[in-house]
């Protein structure tokens, strides 16, 4: 006679995942003269739209996070394109979030989650909150090469 054993653990259930890399399905380059010169000349407005999908983050919250106020951002709307310093940070956050894919085994959800809630590594403060700076985006990655390796913070 066979006996069923059933489990009351919850098994986990990977999210949805990005085929390819972040940055082919946002339509923009990686890294190399061409991304430098995008940045320069600033992104298109249209990315923010991309990367807020892809990212699963409401637009909104990816201008606070890279310091764009509400009246700045329709601004950029109406012309179509951000300037380079905003360019560089929605960068940034795509970098952190191809970091934080890469952390999660390319789970979308899990990856959102951490970098919108509190991390006790980052002061508590949340990942998408520490883009505004070079310092603070470097301890972002920092940290999440540490949790790659294991480090306890």
């Amino acid at each position: 006679m066979e006996m069923k054993v059933l489990s009351s653990i919850k098994e986990y259930q990977p999210g949805p995942r990005i085929s390819q890399t972040i940055w082919m399905s946002l339509g923009l380059p990686s890294r190399g003269t061409m991304l430098h010169d995008l940045v320069h000349e600033g992104l298109p407005f249209e990315c923010l739209e991309r990367i807020a999908s892809v990212l699963q983050v409401q637009r909104g919250v990816i201008s606070k996070a890279i310091c764009i106020a509400p009246s700045t951002l329709a601004r950029r709307a109406k012309a179509g394109r951000f300037n380079a310093v905003e360019s560089d940070r929605l960068v940034a956050l795509v970098a952190v979030f191809e970091e934080a894919l890469s952390l999660f085994e390319n789970d979308v959800a899990a990856a959102t989650e951490w970098i919108s809630s509190p991390v006790r590594g980052l002061g508590s403060k949340r990942p998408l909150d520490m883009l505004g700076t070079r310092v603070e985006t470097k301890a972002v990655f920092d940290l999440i090469g540490q949790l790659e390796k294991g480090v306890l913070v």
